[in-house]
């Protein structure tokens, strides 16, 4: 008996705008049309863009970056019915591959300019910065950052299904009280509803223009639908369970990365790519009330690069910042001091610090909260893989300073 061919549940269209395919959409809303329909216990292969449409390319300029237009992002795959989902049910989807397109063997880490999106670190490093990777099988290497070479943890950044009416009003209601609380603060701290470039896939004029007043942007991930959570380990042979809140889950996905850091702290801090996602999807009836859930839960899979024990050098932060104020358990003012202090160390090798800002983002580094109870100072980590260099980053090596070339800047830098 032969194999069964994997269905292509649908396909994405290079020479046509992100925004002109009907399968593909930018916003969170239940009325947005149904791409296509797959079984419950289906496996089906889905075609995704790179999380920009396509606005990056493989070249020595950041420009791009400098000059992408924030506002037509994250360009979904969907969203699909799932026959049998219904309102209360659990999704169960199971990643069982995710791979670049054959012809585009490569993908991007970004720094964006801190005045068109900015990043974790932007206060500090507010200049344009870009890195092209380049894919040998599971290996990945860069031009633009030399003698570092490593396996990728390939997944999806975004993964969710579509909220109810009710639940996009919550969604609308609490981020537009804190944009209203942080009003004046210099800092975009939510994005409201955005008319414009909004894309609702092949909505009908009267419900794109319900989905321009009302839809939820795709920036953040949600604890009611998951969405981008921009988690490393969501790799091949996991299995990610989403709750369901509208007929047919209306399930979506994109943002394939070929690895990430832990916190992706660049913001387009992954290596993100084009590509298609292969995953099965299983229905559990009442499962929300079964598993008590209020949030996604998932089981990581068995595929994670192995450095083995003892080879990670860890960095620590604390939550006193790099103006000597003191914070209360701040965990975001910690980690920032985390990766700055290994930004600080491996300078000494000859990388600039935009080179290094570009390479946490995207390797496989660790990063974990150590301690939040010792007031008033929180703990967090950092763990550098030292297996990714070509030399020998050991605090005992004294080091030698390397010519380590330059990323990609924009052509106007300050």
């Amino acid at each position: 008996m032969g194999v069964k061919e994997i269905r292509t549940a649908m396909k994405v269209d290079f020479s046509k705008p992100a925004w002109e395919q009907p399968g593909l959409h930018n916003r969170w809303h239940p009325d947005i049309p149904f791409a296509g329909k797959i079984a419950n216990g289906e496996v089906v292969k889905i075609e995704c863009m790179d999380w920009t449409g396509g606005q990056i390319g493989n070249n020595d300029s950041a420009d791009d970056i400098k000059n992408v237009d924030l506002t037509r992002i994250h360009y979904l795959s969907g969203p699909f019915e799932i026959e049998t989902a219904e309102p209360g049910d659990v999704l169960l989807v199971e990643i069982q591959d995710v791979q670049p397109f054959q012809d585009q063997p490569w993908g991007f880490t970004g720094i964006f300019h801190r005045q068109n999106g900015g990043g974790f670190l932007d206060d500090i490093y507010p200049e344009a910065a870009k890195a092209i990777w380049d894919f040998e099988g599971i290996f990945c290497s860069s031009r633009h950052i030399p003698h570092v070479r490593f396996a990728g943890l390939i997944h999806p950044g975004i993964l969710g299904t579509a909220p109810s009416h009710e639940i996009l009003a919550e969604w609308n209601r609490r981020e537009g009280d804190l944009i209203a609380a942080h009003a004046g603060c210099g800092r975009d701290v939510a994005k409201p509803p955005e008319p414009k470039f909004a894309h609702a896939g092949g909505a009908s004029a009267e419900i794109k223009a319900k989905v321009e007043k009302e839809g939820a942007r795709t920036i953040p991930g949600r604890p009611e639908n998951g969405g981008n959570c921009d988690i490393k380990n969501l790799s091949r042979g996991s299995k990610v369970y989403l709750p369901v809140h509208v007929p047919g889950a209306k399930f979506s996905v994109g943002d394939l990365h070929f690895s990430q850091g832990d916190g992706e702290i660049s913001f387009c801090g992954a290596i993100e790519m084009a590509g298609i996602i292969t995953l099965k999807f299983t229905v559990i009836k009442d499962g929300m009330a079964q598993m008590g859930m209020k949030s996604p839960i998932f089981l990581p899979g068995p595929v994670e690069p192995q450095f083995g024990p003892g080879r990670y050098l860890t960095f620590e932060g604390f939550s006193v910042d790099e103006n000597g104020k003191q914070h209360y358990l701040d965990t975001t003012v910690a980690y920032r001091q985390t990766c700055l202090r290994v930004i600080e160390y491996l300078r000494r090798y000859g990388y600039d610090d935009y080179q290094i800002y570009l390479l946490l983002s995207c390797a496989p580094v660790q990063g974990h909260i150590a301690g939040i109870v010792d007031i008033p100072n929180a703990c967090t980590t950092m763990g550098i893989p030292m297996d990714i260099f070509d030399f020998d980053i050991r605090p005992e090596v004294k080091p030698v300073k390397m010519d380590m070339g330059s990323c990609a800047f924009a052509s106007e830098r300050k």
